[in-house]
């Protein structure tokens, strides 16, 4: 920690007085002469490509565009029946798709490749290898064989695998995922062909957060098309899961950054007084975006759109210094493969603007925290969304039937949802009246619920029509009014061809959520079309049996709707009326894991054993003791070489003061000087006493004693940062970080 080491030289002090007002504004006059600089090294070319987004996108993906101009017919009608139905790819198919996939990546200056994947750590990994080989008389020529594509082998002995493996079992084993299309990696000094991939051990088992995605989407989709054959669809049609995938950051000043050791260990502000001018106002969201975040943006989007990712929306959040980038929906494993891209290309490109992009779920205490708003949807070819009603959502079978079949499996398993979305992170803002609450409900807006209690009662009507708003300018159009509004306060809403779930934390991977979305309703189609089934040839009795099948489940399962503010403590009383759970904590959340319903649903649809669902359970644990670990650990490192020193020189300051000024016989002053010499006196006594428990509750790893030890060394601290000269406090405050 060099940083606090220099921090601790009086002369540095004393030479940087007044050095926050500067330095904020040498950051922000600096950039535009970068931006100048860089813009004026861009080449026509280059200037030409980024004017043409249709050249751009997915320029840098090896694609089912570039597979039908580079690979034989008969090769691309295989590996395209690999892709679409699974079937398994012939080893002189994948030899020839890996030539050409070598030829394609080397003509754009790629000297190596990687099997990109997503192991059990929440972030990507890779290893890289050169496609060189040597030949005789010191020569080499550049080779890439389908084995080599089809299959990695990384040592797999430092990833966590929550008792999957033992420690001396070092082999893994990476397998190409086609249907997650190569890309090019870009940076200042070369390029490198990722190849999407699954990761499991010598035996088999699954050690990312891929397979059991891919297993999950297999699962839902079968029953899917289970419901639609009900209903006389084609027994061969294809039923896709799809994600679109919200996502919330903060941007930050890089040097600004660098001075917090919170924010760079823990990736959260651990000390702070919220600004007098924050996001009360309410003037950030959706405002103007100011030049230097543009920018920035402009650069993302380029990124993004070259990796085939489109990024559809972007704009400020609620908070100042907060934002958002919203893509196009996509098949869930693409559209997760392309969010783990998203949260990397917006710290990179953060960093070349001098930046810092921070996903952490909280990062500033007091203001609005980030998500990431899962949009989950089944489709199939004809059918558009499985979950649109149209215009007539009550005469809509299929609609209806998933709809009933997601309610059932929300209520049932609402506690595996609450799970897959736990983490520390998480924990500051689930239920914190910016967010979901911790309360799993599902919220369907005014027309739905209508025709569920139709339903409920036996029947239904008509539903009413849906009208139009005209907003009273005779130069807009009239708006068509949708089935319902939005219901924000909703952990799971629908929101009109899809659900919103809303509770998945911004730094989290899409990955886990979704597995268990899919697995839940999976099992809940699979119970409605095993009681259809039987009688899906005989009309009359098909449409009696789904009737009642249909307002049994509405009876049973209605508890789980509600439509009111999620927020309010009368929520909380009725849930509890309700029976729902109410689970505000990462442990006791991670328990339902471990449960023997749980076990018995992964194991039934294949999508995870018991053996590696309680693996995922022992290191989700893992990791939420080892993140409150480093804070804990950051904020007692804080107090004693920063904020103490700081504040010590403050109070002698002040003493200095007073004794100068009892010589001079000064009286006037005196009285408020004093008061508060003595207000940061007591404050700084009561400091080693908190340093002292929070010490004790680290070492006894007694984590709810930690996280009181840390909010009460921040109350303090804090107190301390109104009573402090500007000049003296060590570390950037929210007001020069938030403002970008």
């Amino acid at each position: 920690m060099n940083f606090i080491r220099s921090r601790s030289c009086p002369f540095l002090r004393k030479c940087e007085k007044t050095r926050f007002a500067r330095r904020a504004t040498e950051s922000r006059a600096a950039f535009p002469r970068r931006w100048n600089t860089f813009k004026s090294e861009m080449t026509l070319e280059e200037e030409s490509r980024m004017a043409n987004i249709e050249e751009l996108f997915g320029s840098s993906v090896f694609n089912d565009a570039v597979m039908q101009k580079r690979l034989p017919k008969d090769i691309y009608k295989a590996l395209h029946k690999t892709i679409t139905d699974g079937t398994p790819l012939d080893p002189q198919v994948a030899n020839v798709v890996a030539n050409a996939m070598k030829d394609w990546a080397v003509e754009r200056g790629v000297t190596h490749y990687t099997h990109w994947f997503q192991p059990l750590t929440g972030i990507t990994a890779e290893k890289h290898d050169s496609f060189i080989s040597p030949k005789d008389g010191g020569k080499i020529i550049l080779e890439f064989s389908g084995k080599e594509l089809v299959r990695g082998e990384p040592d797999a002995s430092s990833f966590p695998s929550g008792g999957l493996r033992a420690t001396c079992e070092a082999r893994g084993y990476t397998a190409w995922d086609p249907t997650s299309p190569a890309f090019i990696k870009r940076t200042e000094n070369g390029a490198t062909l990722c190849i999407p991939t699954a990761f499991c051990s010598y035996k088999g088992q699954a050690l990312d957060k891929k397979t059991p995605l891919l297993r999950s989407m297999t699962a839902v989709t079968r029953q899917a098309k289970r419901l639609l054959s009900c209903f006389g669809g084609p027994d061969n049609i294809h039923v896709s899961a799809d994600l679109g995938a919200e996502q919330e950051y903060f941007l930050v000043d890089k040097q600004l950054y660098a001075l917090r050791p919170d924010l760079m260990m823990c990736g959260r502000t651990l000390f702070g007084n919220v600004p007098p001018k924050h996001q009360q106002m309410e003037d950030h969201y959706f405002g103007s975006i100011k030049d230097r975040v543009l920018e920035f943006m402009v650069d993302v989007d380029e990124a993004l759109w070259k990796l085939g990712i489109p990024a559809k929306t972007r704009h400020n959040e609620v908070a100042p210094g907060q934002f958002e980038i919203a893509p196009i929906f996509e098949s869930q494993n693409l559209a997760v493969d392309h969010n783990m891209l998203v949260m990397e290309v917006l710290r990179k490109t953060a960093n070349k603007h001098d930046m810092v992009c921070l996903l952490h779920e909280k990062p500033f205490s007091g203001m609005n925290g980030s998500g990431k708003h899962n949009n989950w949807s089944l489709s199939a070819p004809g059918y558009g969304s499985l979950l649109n009603p149209g215009s007539s959502p009550q005469e809509n079978a299929i609609f209806l039937t998933l709809l009933c079949a997601t309610i059932k499996a929300v209520d049932e398993h609402a506690d595996l949802l609450r799970a897959s979305v736990a983490k520390s992170g998480n924990e500051h803002r689930l239920g914190a009246h910016e967010a979901p609450p911790a309360i799993i409900s599902i919220f369907l807006g005014d027309l739905l619920d209508e025709i569920i209690e139709q339903i409920e009662k036996g029947g239904t009507k008509k539903a009413r029509t849906q009208k139009t708003i005209n907003i009273g300018v005779d130069t807009l159009p009239m708006f068509p009014l949708d089935a319902s509004d939005r219901n924000r306060t909703s952990p799971f809403a629908f929101t009109g061809n899809k659900f919103e779930f809303r509770a998945v934390g911004s730094s989290q991977t899409c990955a886990w959520p979704m597995t268990v979305l899919n697995t839940i309703v999976a099992e809940s189609l699979d119970e409605i079309c095993t009681i259809l089934e039987p009688v899906k040839d005989k009309p009359e009795e098909f449409h009696a049996t789904l009737n009642k099948l249909l307002q049994n489940i509405i009876k049973k399962h209605k508890r789980i709707l509600f439509s009111g503010d999620g927020y309010g403590e009368a929520w909380v009383e009725e849930a509890e009326r309700r029976n729902l759970p109410n689970i505000p904590g990462t442990i006791e959340a991670l328990a339902s894991l471990e449960t023997p319903k749980a076990k018995a649903l992964f194991e039934k649809y294949k999508v995870v054993s018991p053996v590696e669902l309680h693996a995922r359970h022992e290191i989700q644990t893992e990791i939420f003791h080892k993140e409150i670990n480093i804070e804990a650990e950051t904020a007692l490192l804080m107090v004693e070489t920063l904020y103490i020193p700081a504040v010590t020189e403050q109070l002698t300051q002040l003493t200095t003061a007073i004794a100068q000024m009892k010589a001079s016989g000064i009286k006037a002053g005196m009285k408020a000087t004093t008061d508060r010499a003595n207000q940061i006196g007591t404050l700084l006594d009561i400091l080693p006493g908190q340093v002292r428990e929070l010490r004790r509750a680290v070492d006894e790893a007694d984590t709810r004693a930690i996280q009181t030890g840390m909010d009460n060394l921040r109350s303090t601290i804090d107190m301390l940062e109104s009573l402090t000269d500007a000049d003296l406090w060590p570390v950037p405050t929210y007001a020069e970080l938030l403002f970008l």
